[in-house]
């Protein structure tokens, strides 16, 4: 079960491997070394930039010196085994494509999770200076020196309803199906966030993301913060999120109801 109080504790190393994430690359961002990726993926394209490398090494390099103990997940440098139930997921880049682009939509992804539940969750964008933390029933944004309390928007319904996927062609035939059905009730859709989507979601700007073929160290931060801001998190059964697969978050359960009656149809 979540742990608030073990969560709140390690908020301050949290917050120095955010701040180890950014000096890694800030320096980088907009740079040639940034628009001239290497490809990870020998039958597509999966760009990795040495600002992945470098944020995922000094990260590890913190944890394993003052928690040893603990288990590392990471996107680059894969895994770590731990022995005290507590694993630190970290995508060092969420939204590569995008940092390769100079675009700020791209975001340090850093959660906590303790024998499988998301305890702790950082969505950092480094560019804009903005902070999405999530722990226990709370989250804020911390930018430009000011704390807020994050609060998802009051949706009523989904044809009032910002959505929001970061590429629909990454999507099976039969998933797209179920999101083209959704996009087609909602107000507005915006694509190409990445993670970004999900920690507006929790600022009430948008009220519902959809997307699959997620893995553990895309979703684990995300947890805490839109639960943390007042939203929910489920699989496309409607059932308890998992850390990967397809994934629902949404504003509201009233507007998430609403959406599961399409996503129940291509479930895995």
């Amino acid at each position: 079960m979540p742990d608030p109080a073990l969560a709140r504790s390690l908020l301050p190393l949290a917050a120095r491997l955010s701040d180890a994430a950014r000096a890694a690359i800030l320096p980088i961002f907009r740079t040639t070394a940034a628009s001239t990726p290497q490809n990870k993926d020998l039958s597509g394209f999966d760009p990795v930039t040495e600002a992945d490398r470098a944020s995922e090494r000094v990260m590890r390099e913190i944890i394993t010196a003052e928690r040893p103990d603990d288990g590392i997940e990471g996107e680059e440098y894969g895994s770590t085994p731990g022995t005290s139930g507590l694993t630190w997921y970290l995508d060092p880049i969420d939204g590569t494509r995008a940092f390769v682009a100079g675009l700020p939509s791209w975001c340090v992804l850093i959660g906590l999770v303790k024998n499988g539940n998301p305890i702790l969750g950082i969505i950092d964008q480094p560019w804009l200076d903005e902070r999405y933390v999530g722990v226990g029933d709370e989250a804020w944004l911390d930018c430009r020196g000011a704390r807020t309390k994050l609060k998802t928007r009051d949706c009523p319904q989904l044809t009032q309803a910002v959505l929001s996927t970061t590429d629909p062609f990454i999507l099976t035939p039969p998933e797209r199906g179920a999101f083209e059905h959704i996009r087609a009730t909602a107000r507005l859709t915006r694509y190409g966030l990445d993670a970004y989507a999900y920690a507006r979601l929790a600022a009430g700007t948008i009220d519902m993301v959809i997307e699959s073929g997620l893995k553990p160290h895309d979703v684990a931060a995300l947890f805490p913060v839109i639960e943390g801001a007042g939203g929910v998190v489920t699989d496309w059964r409607g059932g308890p999120a998992q850390l990967g697969g397809q994934i629902v978050a949404a504003a509201n359960r009233t507007i998430l109801d609403e959406a599961l009656i399409s996503l129940r149809r291509s479930a895995l």
